[in-house]
C-alpha cells in the first residue's frame, strides 16, 4: 500500500470493483480499492446474480444493457470466469393491465435501441420453461440477453482486469476515518494513512458509515431479501437446456436454474429492514435466519407457479441484506460541498447495474461529465429532506414491497408523504386539491369537484380527464390560479453576480426590469438547465427552475462559482401563485394602483398587490397573458385569498399541474426531464435560439462546433397523434414505415385544440412539417404526423396582449 493515490475506492463488492476497473480502463492507473475484509464480503457473495433488461427508467435500462455486454469482456480480459449463463429471460403478466403494461414496455425498449426483446404468448412461455405452470398467464416479454452469473467470479473478474491495468486491490484493511484536506482526502486505515485526491464510497452495507465519516447522511437502508435453492428437480434432469430467468410479476417472485434445481427469489410484501445505520464492521459472510412464515403468501404463489417445488426439498435458504435508496435506484456522483468525494452506493442490483455505474462514475471523475444522462441515479436527486430516518424507512420499504407491483403513471404513492406543504396546503385541500409530490413537496395536480372523488389508476385517460379539461378551459377563457411553490428560486447577488451569470448562462442577460429564458450548458455542450433569469433592476438577480433540481443546480453553481458572487437558495422561503388567462390582468388591476398594465411581456418588477408587496413577472407557461406573483411563505395564504376574492366575478378557477401539461403541449413548450435533459444539446431541443453566440460562456466551443458541423442528427418536433383512449407519455417509439426514427419525449391531450399531442426527438430527415409517422401508444400503433409548433395561438399573440 502506498501513501498517495489519485483515487481510493472504499468497498470490495461488485460496484467498487467495477469503479476501480473503469478508472483504470479510462486512464487513471494510480488508484486502489480498499476492502475491510475480502472481496465480495458484503452483499455480493450471496446475491442471486441475475441480470435482465427491464427497468422503469430507460436511461438506466441502457446502462444495464452496457453491463450485460461488459461481462464477457472482463472475463476475457481478466482470465477469470464470470460463470455466465445466458439463458434468456421472461417477464410474465397475469392481469389485463399488466399485459397492457408489458406491451407498452416492449415498445419503450425499442425506443432506446434494445431490440432483443419480443412479446410471447402463455403457450410459448410454457414451452420455454416446461417446469412452469402457465395458469393465469396472459402473455409475457422475452429478452435474449438475460441470465445469471457467478457472483464471486464476477467481482474477481472486475478486480483482476483492474489489476492488469495497474490498479491495486488491498484487502483486510478497514477504513477508519476520512478527513477533507487541501487537495483531497486523508484516508485513515488500519494499515496507515493515505492521501487521495478522490474517495469513492462504494461500501454497500457500510455506505451509511462511510458517508458519516465525511459528514454526509446518505438516504440508504439495508433490507433483508429471501431466496431458496431447491434440491434436484427430476423434470430438469430430463431437459437438454437451462430454463430461462423468469419474473412472475403477480407472484412477486423471480426464478432461475441452479444446477438441476431452481433458485426462487421473493420480493415480499411484509418487508423487513435490517441495521438501518449500517452493518456491523465485523459482519461479512453471515446471513439472517430464514423466516418462511413472513413470506408464506409469496412462497405459496411461487410453489403454485413451479409445481415441482411441492415435491422437492429446499437445499439452501438465503436471507441476506441489500442496500436500497428511496426510489430503488443507485446513489452515484459527487456530493455538493465535498470536493473529491464520490458516491457509488445504494446499488441494489449490482450485478445488473454495476458495470454502468462504474463506467458513468469513472467518466464523471475523469472527464467532468458522464456520457449518459444519469440523473435517475444521481445522488443530487435527493435533498436534506431525504436524510430523515423515518422517511428513508417508509420509502425504501415501499419500493421493496412494490418491486414487482405495477405502478401507474397517474398513481400517487403514500410513503414519506405528506412531508413539505405550501402554506395554503390545507385551504387548497378543502377546495378539492389532489396532490402529487416533487422533491418532498406536495404539488397540486387538479381540483376535484367533490370530496369523495378518487382518480382511477390507469395507463390510459383517467376519470380525471374531464376535470383537467375544465381547468384548461378556465385558463383559456377566463383566468386560472396555480400554486407555484414547486419552482426553485435562487437569489444571485454581489459585485461579481452579473459577470458570473454571463459566464454560466448561454443567453444574453436581461436588461433591468426584464426576465429572459436561458439555457445553461456543460463544457461538452449538453444542457444543464432551462432557467429563467430575472433582473430586478436593483442589483439583485433571480434564477428560477425546477424544484426537484435544486440540489443538482446548487452543486453545479458551487462547482463553477466566481469571485464576488453570492448564491442563496430562497425556494422554501419565497413562494407564490401564477395567474394565467385573458382576465389575469383585470384581477391584478383590482388590487393595485401600480402600472401593472404597463408591464411588458417578460417584464418584472415590484408591485403592491392588495396589502402585499410582491415581486411580479409577466410570463406564463400556459401560453396566455399571465403573471407570476412571488411572496414570502408567511404571505402565501393571504395572497391566495386576495386573488380568489378579486377574481370571483372574472371566472377565476384554481388549477393544477395536470392542466399545465396540456396547455404547454398546445404551445409546444418543452420541460425539463422530458424535452430538456443533460443528455441533449441546445440545438437538438431548439434551446439554441436563446444562445448569444457573441459572448463567451461555458459550453460555447462544443455548441459552436455542433452548429458549424451542420447541426444534430436528431431534433425535437411536435406531433399530432391519432389516439383514442390513451395518449403518449414518454419514450414511445416513433416509426416511419418499419424504421424507428425517434421517440416521444412527452405527450398528452390538448383540451383546447381537441387533439392528442406529443413532443418527439426524431431524425432530422423526418422532422419536416407534414411528415407521416406512427407512434405506439400503450403498445398500440397509432398514426401521427409532424405539425407546426404551437398548435394553439402559433403567433403567440395571447401571451403578448
Amino acid at each position: 500500500m502506498k501513501t498517495h493515490y489519485r483515487a481510493v475506492v472504499i468497498g470490495g463488492g461488485v460496484v467498487g470493483a467495477s469503479v476501480l476497473y473503469h478508472l483504470a480502463k479510462f486512464g487513471w492507473t494510480d488508484v486502489c480499492l480498499i476492502e475491510r475484509s475480502v472481496l465480495t464480503a458484503g452483499s455480493s457473495w450471496h446475491a442471486a446474480g441475475g441480470f435482465h433488461a427491464l427497468n422503469a427508467d430507460p436511461n438506466i435500462a441502457s446502462l444495464q444493457a452496457y453491463t450485460i455486454d461488459l461481462l464477457s469482456e472482463i472475463e476475457q480480459e481478466s482470465g477469470q470466469s464470470v460463470g455466465m449463463h445466458m439463458t434468456g429471460g421472461m417477464t410474465l403478466a397475469g392481469t389485463p393491465d399488466r399485459w397492457e403494461w408489458l406491451q407498452s414496455a416492449y415498445r419503450t425498449f425499442q425506443s432506446i435501441g434494445i431490440d432483443d426483446c419480443r412479446l410471447i404468448t402463455a403457450q410459448e412461455a410454457g414451452e420455454l420453461c416446461p417446469i412452469m405452470s402457465t395458469e393465469g398467464i396472459l402473455g409475457g416479454m422475452w429478452a435474449d440477453r438475460e441470465g445469471y452469473v457467478d457472483t464471486t467470479g464476477t467481482v474477481h473478474a472486475y478486480a483482476g482486469a483492474a489489476r492488469k491495468r495497474g490498479a491495486e486491490v488491498i484487502e483486510h484493511n478497514r477504513v477508519l476515518e476520512l478527513h477533507q484536506v487541501a487537495g483531497g482526502w486523508q484516508v485513515v486505515t488500519e494499515e496507515g494513512t493515505i492521501h487521495a485526491e478522490h474517495v469513492v464510497n462504494a461500501a454497500g452495507l457500510w455506505a451509511k458509515q462511510v458517508g458519516r465519516m465525511a459528514g454526509i447522511e446518505l438516504p440508504v437502508s439495508p433490507l433483508n431479501h429471501h431466496y431458496l435453492i431447491s434440491d434436484t428437480i427430476p423434470e430438469l434432469e430430463q431437459l437438454d437446456f437451462e430454463v430461462p430467468m423468469t419474473v412472475d410479476l403477480e407472484g412477486f417472485t423471480y426464478m432461475r436454474q441452479d444446477q438441476k434445481g431452481i433458485l426462487l427469489g421473493i420480493y415480499e410484501i411484509d418487508h423487513e429492514h435490517w441495521m438501518m445505520d449500517g452493518a456491523p464492521w465485523e459482519y461479512g459472510f453471515e446471513l439472517q435466519q430464514e423466516d418462511p412464515d413472513r413470506i408464506e403468501r409469496e412462497l405459496t404463489l411461487g410453489f403454485e407457479r413451479y409445481p415441482a417445488l411441492q415435491t422437492t426439498g429446499v437445499k439452501t435458504w438465503v436471507n441476506g441484506a441489500f442496500t436500497f435508496a428511496p426510489d430503488g435506484n443507485p446513489l452515484v456522483g459527487p456530493v455538493r460541498g465535498k470536493p473529491g468525494y464520490w458516491c457509488a452506493c445504494g446499488v441494489m442490483a449490482g450485478f445488473l447495474q454495476g458495470g454502468g455505474v462504474g463506467k458513468s462514475l469513472a467518466e464523471w471523475m475523469i472527464h467532468g461529465e458522464p456520457e449518459a444522462d444519469v440523473f435517475g441515479m444521481d445522488v443530487a436527486r435527493f435533498g436534506d429532506y431525504a436524510q430523515n430516518k423515518r422517511f428513508i424507512k417508509e420509502t425504501t420499504g415501499q419500493f421493496y414491497t412494490r418491486r414487482f407491483v405495477m405502478t401507474y403513471p397517474n398513481e400517487q404513492l403514500p410513503a414519506g408523504r405528506p412531508l413539505k406543504k405550501a402554506p395554503a396546503y390545507s385551504d387548497m385541500t378543502r377546495a378539492g386539491c389532489r396532490w402529487g409530490a416533487s422533491y418532498g413537496l406536495e404539488i397540486p395536480l387538479y381540483f376535484a369537484p367533490s370530496e369523495d372523488f378518487t382518480e382511477t389508476p390507469t395507463l390510459k385517460r383517467s376519470n380525471a380527464f374531464g376535470i383537467v379539461a375544465d381547468e384548461c378551459k378556465a385558463v383559456r377563457e377566463s383566468v386560472g390560479l396555480l400554486d407555484i411553490s414547486a419552482f426553485s428560486r435562487f437569489e444571485i447577488s454581489g459585485a461579481g453576480a452579473e459577470a458570473w451569470l454571463d459566464r454560466i448562462m448561454a443567453s444574453k442577460l436581461p436588461a433591468p426590469g426584464r426576465a429572459k429564458l436561458a439555457p445553461m450548458l456543460s463544457p461538452d455542450g449538453r444542457l444543464k438547465g432551462d432557467l429563467t433569469v430575472f433582473n430586478w433592476g436593483d442589483g439583485s438577480w433571480w434564477l428560477m427552475g425546477s424544484y426537484y433540481l435544486r440540489e443538482w443546480h446548487l452543486r453545479w453553481f458551487q462547482d463553477h462559482m466566481g469571485e464576488g458572487v453570492g448564491v442563496r437558495d430562497v425556494t422554501d422561503a419565497v413562494t407564490g401563485f401564477s395567474l394565467s388567462g385573458p382576465n389575469s390582468r383585470k384581477v391584478l388591476e383590482k388590487l393595485t394602483d401600480g402600472p401593472i398594465a404597463d408591464l411588458p411581456f417578460m417584464g418584472c418588477g415590484t408591485f403592491d398587490i392588495g396589502m402585499l408587496r410582491l415581486k411580479v413577472g409577466r410570463l406564463s407557461v400556459a401560453g396566455e397573458l399571465g403573471y407570476e406573483l412571488h411572496c414570502s411563505a408567511a404571505e402565501h395564504i393571504t395572497l391566495r385569498e386576495t386573488l380568489l376574492e378579486a377574481g370571483a366575478d372574472l371566472g377565476i378557477r384554481e388549477v393544477g399541474f395536470n392542466a399545465l401539461l396540456s396547455l404547454r403541449l398546445e404551445k409546444s413548450f418543452g420541460i425539463w426531464s422530458a424535452e430538456f435533459t443533460q443528455g441533449y444539446t441546445a440545438a437538438q431541443t431548439g434551446m439554441d435560439r436563446w444562445i448569444d453566440w457573441d459572448k463567451d460562456f461555458i459550453g460555447r466551443d462544443a455548441a459552436l462546433k455542433e452548429r458549424q458541423a451542420g447541426g444534430p442528427a436528431q431534433v425535437l418536433v411536435p406531433l399530432q397523434v391519432d389516439a383514442t383512449d390513451a395518449d403518449a407519455s414518454g419514450f414511445e417509439p416513433v416509426w416511419q414505415g418499419d424504421t424507428r426514427v425517434g421517440f416521444v419525449t412527452s405527450g398528452g391531450y390538448g383540451h383546447t385544440v381537441g387533439k392528442s399531442l406529443a413532443m418527439a426527438m426524431v431524425d432530422r430527415d423526418t422532422a419536416a412539417e407534414g411528415t407521416e409517422l406512427t407512434v405506439h401508444i400503450v403498445g398500440q400503433e397509432r398514426a401521427a404526423r409532424v405539425i407546426a409548433p404551437s398548435p394553439y395561438d402559433p403567433a403567440g399573440t395571447e401571451m403578448r396582449v
